[in-house]
């Protein structure tokens, strides 16, 4: 799944849960005071401003980090446009957040490392700590980070730039799930979903939605399997909603854990199941944060609609 919740879901994109940030007027700057765990790209994802707009108009890098209590300004887009540095003429567009920028937030995806990045500097762009990223990915922080690594990142966080060319093929971090080269039929992924208490024709759409059924699929975003499963949500699953460990090289199993996954987020939803497939794709605290991204929208859309062809 690109966006996963996992543990990552509330505690990963927890800090983009903004308490009493009011969007900005169309005339005038207002002032936002910094709540616990808020960042700069944070408030200005929650404003649909780019983080480098943001830490013009109030003189600040667009690395530097807000101290909770401090108050900074939210500005319009007109002040935005005035302060925002950049080479060429910019627009509205490119000031809020559709910029093509690497540094700046884009709203889904994943990142392939290249040469000259650490994982700490991946992180502090998205705004998690380092012990989190490599958690979610599956990374052992006493091995150096490989370029060509695939990345999942939170909702919205820095990728990498349109047109920027990977040197080496994408590499998937050793962790479960394992991708292996087998398709299942809708009729076994409906089975396994059902024994979960899931939907048969919903597991099944998501199911064809993120792999087509191949549980040898891996995704830009570091997600494996016909369930397209992070490393970070398998082992959730495992730890809190498993009666017995999962196989990761089974494509049955990762049925089950994208399963009980959603059964999860299902009850997390009130019982909603196009709900419960946006917090699948985009991941559940960031929906409760910045509502549907367009892609979620799409997404959810192609969900419901696949449903009939599998039962309903």
């Amino acid at each position: 799944m690109r966006f996963s919740r996992s543990v990552f879901g509330c505690a990963l994109v927890a800090s983009l849960v903004l308490a009493g940030l009011a969007a900005t007027p169309a005339g005038a700057a207002v002032p936002h005071t910094v709540q616990p765990g808020e960042t700069l790209w944070s408030i200005a994802a929650a404003n649909n401003f780019t983080t480098r707009a943001l830490a013009a108009y109030n003189g600040l890098r667009v690395d530097s980090p807000v101290v909770a209590g401090r108050t900074i300004q939210i500005p319009s887009e007109s002040e935005a446009l005035g302060t925002a540095p950049r080479t060429s003429t910019a627009s509205v567009s490119e000031t809020r957040g559709t910029t093509s920028e690497s540094s700046e937030p884009r709203p889904l995806g994943g990142y392939t490392v290249r040469p000259g990045d650490t994982l700490s500097q991946i992180a502090a762009r998205s705004g998690v700590t380092v012990r989190q990223l490599a958690w979610m990915n599956g990374i052992d922080l006493a091995e150096p980070l490989q370029i060509g690594t695939a990345l999942k990142l939170p909702s919205g966080s820095a990728l990498a730039a349109p047109g920027v060319s990977q040197p080496v093929p994408t590499r998937v971090p050793q962790a479960p799930p394992n991708p292996s080269p087998l398709r299942l039929t809708s009729s076994q992924i409906g089975q396994v979903a059902a024994e979960h208490g899931v939907s048969p024709s919903l597991a099944a759409a998501i199911a064809w939605q993120e792999s087509g059924f191949n549980n040898g699929a891996v995704s830009s975003a570091n997600a494996r399997g016909v369930m397209q499963v992070l490393p970070g949500t398998w082992t959730w699953v495992e730890q809190n909603l498993a009666r017995q460990a999962l196989d990761p090289n089974s494509a049955i199993d990762n049925v089950s854990a994208g399963s009980l996954y959603l059964r999860q987020l299902i009850r997390d939803a009130g019982g909603s199941q196009s709900l419960a497939a946006a917090y699948y794709y985009q991941g559940e605290a960031s929906v409760r944060a910045m509502g549907m991204l367009p892609a979620t929208q799409r997404y959810v859309a192609n969900v419901m609609t696949l449903r009939a062809r599998f039962g309903g």
